[in-house]
């Protein structure tokens, strides 16, 4: 049997032994044997996409990060963020599938419900949810955005304050689905994993975890002998991987 590699990019620069909080996204039994996930961060750039600066940064160094996938022997690249950094250039890049937990959740999401919204971390990232709406034309099914108003950690996610952000999190959810009229309610990062059983077990509606879905989008499109389109994401007439030479931070 021949294992299909999938090369899953974390848009920020991490210690190796951070990368497990990541990878741990993915339970016992969702990852077929012959599908092997492999997680990694950015050589540098951004440290929490909060801003259009970060973003900027976070799209060049995921770019680094995944371009030279497809000669390396992987059979796909997911990016393990809700910004989709580097996505749109790495479809253009590469051949292979490239997919991302932003536009595969808000899809998904509108697939399973009339309206949904997302809940963060902080105000910080509405930017990411906003421009989302926009590229996918979705806009009118968005109900809401909300933010618990908690700086994210990119290197110990949630532990140690599940007790203070699970419930305030499933605050702001009830407030989506009670007061802004949401039918589906959206993780808004991928460092909120660990609050999706929770939050699923005390909801009415459908949790999405965005790692998991771009993860499953990923999988279809291998079994399905599915890519991106080419006439969209055109491939470059002169393509140049050597970017400026910056240290890596890790």
């Amino acid at each position: 049997m021949t294992t299909k590699r999938i090369k899953m990019i974390v848009p920020v620069p991490l210690p190796q032994e951070a990368l497990a909080g990541f990878a741990a996204q993915m339970p016992p039994g969702l990852v077929r044997p012959e599908i092997a996930v492999e997680f990694t961060g950015v050589r540098n750039g951004t440290s929490s996409l909060d801003s259009l600066y970060e973003a900027t940064l976070a799209d060049a160094f995921c770019l680094e990060a995944g371009m030279r996938a497809e000669e390396e022997g992987y059979a796909a690249v997911c990016i393990n963020t809700m910004s989709d950094s580097g996505l749109a250039a790495l479809r253009s890049r590469l051949t292979i599938p490239v997919t991302g937990p932003g536009r595969s959740s808000f899809h998904l999401a509108a697939d399973l419900a009339k309206r949904f919204s997302v809940v963060t971390m902080w105000p910080q990232w509405h930017w990411i949810y906003e421009k989302l709406a926009l590229e996918t034309g979705l806009e009118k099914r968005l109900a809401s955005i909300r933010d618990i108003g908690v700086r994210p950690d990119t290197q110990e996610l949630l532990a140690g304050k599940e007790d203070i952000v699970f419930g305030a999190l499933l605050d702001a959810c009830r407030k989506c689905i009670d007061e802004d009229g949401a039918h589906a309610i959206i993780l808004g990062s991928t460092t909120m994993h660990q609050s999706h059983q929770y939050l699923s077990e005390r909801l009415e509606v459908p949790v999405l975890n965005p790692g998991l879905v771009a993860f499953k989008q990923c999988e279809m499109l291998l079994d399905l002998g599915l890519s991106h389109s080419k006439l969209t994401y055109h491939t470059p007439e002169a393509p140049s991987d050597v970017l400026a030479s910056v240290p890596a931070v890790f």
